[in-house]
């Protein structure tokens, strides 16, 4: 099995600081890349508050929490971050042609041994590697947002990958904390094809009028002990996001995953969740911070 030391993370998102948090806490040296700065800076804002709050509530010591810290370091370029990289995890937008791109570019940076994983949550991991020449060291590492506080962590084996590639992610993911559940590659994997279904439905029901969107998530809620409602879930992940993987799905797998009417119609009007401060709900906070961060 291969032994990993340095892990790189490509994308300083959400999800790619969440990654890298997860990773350095788990021991590892860990690099993460953006070439926005801003991005890179409100990474490691992040990461340091996340961590502080993790002391806080006891669920790390200090000593931890500052010794993760310092094991994560910024880069500027893919070049700069994966070089040294034992592992690459790429956590750019859920948007096939960017993914293809960061693996095609990847495969000649890289040292020959290094993984590549991709935190796609529903793309094909063969379709992924095959644009490289190393795809029995390519898989899927699906984690879920927030990463440092979600416990669930999907490995993904595409047709060529290796079972030491396996062996040596799922180490990965358990020293960060994770369980781990190995699936052979499908369209969605186990948790976006079902939460697809579920949101989507919802938005059916809204358009329809079945009840209000509060109402819907409180049901879910209440009656089948979801942590949270379909459309707090949408919001939270990102309306581009779900329809992105919904296109995917309808395209690979039928009708019944053709997303809803007013799910499309909230994206065209630039209604994302939470990142845009307006998703099925409002969030003024978040949309005052847009503005100030346009307006500069």
């Amino acid at each position: 099995m291969a032994e990993i030391k340095t892990i790189s993370v490509i994308g300083a998102g959400i999800m790619g600081r969440g990654i890298a948090h997860s990773a350095a806490l788990g021991g590892y040296r860990t690099i993460i890349e953006d070439i926005v700065p801003a991005s890179l800076r409100r990474a490691e804002t992040e990461i340091r508050a996340n961590l502080d709050k993790a002391v806080e509530l006891g669920k790390v010591t200090k000593e931890a929490a500052d010794a993760a810290h310092a094991r994560v370091e910024y880069a500027g370029s893919v070049e700069e971050a994966a070089r040294e990289a034992d592992l690459v995890i790429e956590a750019v937008p859920e948007e096939m042609e960017s993914k293809i791109e960061i693996f095609t570019l990847l495969d000649k940076i890289c040292r020959p041994e290094t993984i590549l994983a991709s935190n796609t949550s529903s793309f094909s991991i063969t379709e992924i590697a095959s644009v490289t020449y190393r795809a029995p060291k390519c898989l899927g590492m699906h984690f879920f947002n927030p990463v440092h506080k979600m416990k669930l962590l999907e490995v993904v084996r595409g047709l060529e990958t290796d079972e030491s590639t396996l062996s040596a992610c799922s180490e990965v993911g358990r020293r960060m904390g994770k369980e781990v559940v190995v699936i052979r590659e499908s369209p969605g994997f186990i948790t976006s094809r079902i939460n697809a279904l579920i949101g989507n439905e919802a938005f059916n029901m809204l358009q329809e009028g079945v009840a209000s969107a509060s109402d819907i998530d409180k049901a879910l809620k209440l009656g089948l002990n979801h942590p949270m409602g379909p459309f707090e879930m949408v919001d939270l992940v990102g309306l581009d996001t779900r329809l992105h993987i919904l296109e995917y799905l309808h395209k690979t797998l039928g009708e019944k995953f053709r997303p809803s009417a007013l799910m499309v119609q909230y994206v065209k009007a630039g209604r994302l969740g939470r990142k845009s401060g307006r998703g099925v709900y409002d969030y003024p906070e978040q949309a005052k911070a847009e503005k100030v961060k346009a307006s500069k």
